[in-house]
This record gives C-alpha cells, structure tokens and sequence, in this order.
C-alpha cells in the first residue's frame, strides 16, 4: 500500500469515526470464510456497517478525530474489525447472538456517545444500553403519566364541585 493510498484510507475512516457515535472493535480472527460471510450478512440485515481495517491506519485516523477515544487505541492489537450502527446497542445484541453459534466475534472495545467500553467483558452491559427512542418513549411515558392523573382527579372531582354548588343553590332557593 502506497503512502498515499495510506492517507486515503485514514482520511476516510476519519469521516466515518466522525459520522458515527456508535463504534465498536471487534476481533474476527479465527472465523472462516463462512463464517465471515454470515457476519457480514448478520450486519447488513441489522443495518450494522462493517469494516475490517489495519491498526495502524484506524489508530491514525482516530488521533485525527475531534473525538476523545480515551483508551480505545490500546486495543488495537491483532485482527481489527469496525462495526459502526445508528443504535448503541445492536452490534452488541449480534456479537452475542453470533456467539451462540461460534466463540467469535470478541469484543475489543466500544464508543457509544461519547463513553469508551474498554473488554470483552462489557458485552454484556453494552447490550443493555437503550436506544435514544427508547429512552425518549420512557421520558414521555413517566412525564404523561402524572398529567393523566391530575387529569382525572379534575374529571372526578368536578362532578364533586358541580354537585354541592347545586345542592347549596337548592338550599338558598
């Protein structure tokens, strides 16, 4: 690979390390061709796009990015594959549902909004982590669910106020 083919690669994993809040590393190693292609199916279906790079190449790119990829470049060892997702928590979901099959994808590390998942052993908590809408569907449920009750205690008490003004109306008269 040229130097400037080099360049282009870095350039381009830049943008991508920039478009996307949700980025996971994962080791692929091991996986025959199969294998592989069934991953890759995996990713397509699960609107997953996935990258296998050279180290060197992504730990460039992410010194170039404005982001803060903390420890994240210390794991750049080995077999390097990118998964980036519009969902925090998808690649983690299909990491795990592909281990139930084969012993790999391992996880490396992850960077989800801005948090950095150092291991393997934060699978797991990464397939926990809740979708924007899904945290937004919660908000507006807990923020209605008192509205509806004030609603309601008006409803009920109401037919309580317009029964005793007409009571006290019929006393007077």
């Amino acid at each position: 690979m040229t130097r400037e083919e080099k360049s282009q690669v870095i350039e381009e994993l830049t943008v991508e390390l920039a478009n996307n809040t949700n980025i996971y590393l994962a080791d692929t190693s091991g996986l025959n061709a199969g294998t592989t292609s069934d991953l890759r199916r995996a990713c397509f279906k699960a609107n997953i796009k996935m990258a296998v790079v050279k180290n060197t190449l992504l730990a460039k790119a992410m010194e170039a990015s404005e982001k803060d990829f903390g420890e994240l470049p210390t794991v750049l060892k080995g077999n390097t594959s990118v998964m980036y997702s519009e969902t925090g928590n998808a690649p983690a979901k299909l990491i795990k549902t592909f281990r139930k099959k084969s012993d790999k994808p391992l996880l490396k590390g992850a960077f989800i909004e801005e948090a950095v998942y150092i291991g393997d052993n934060q699978l797991d908590a990464l397939v926990d982590i809740k979708s924007k809408e899904e945290l937004l569907g919660e908000i507006v449920g807990l923020l209605q669910s008192p509205a509806k009750n004030v609603v309601s205690a008006l409803k009920s008490g109401g037919g309580k106020i317009a029964g005793i003004i007409k009571t006290l109306s019929e006393k007077e008269g």
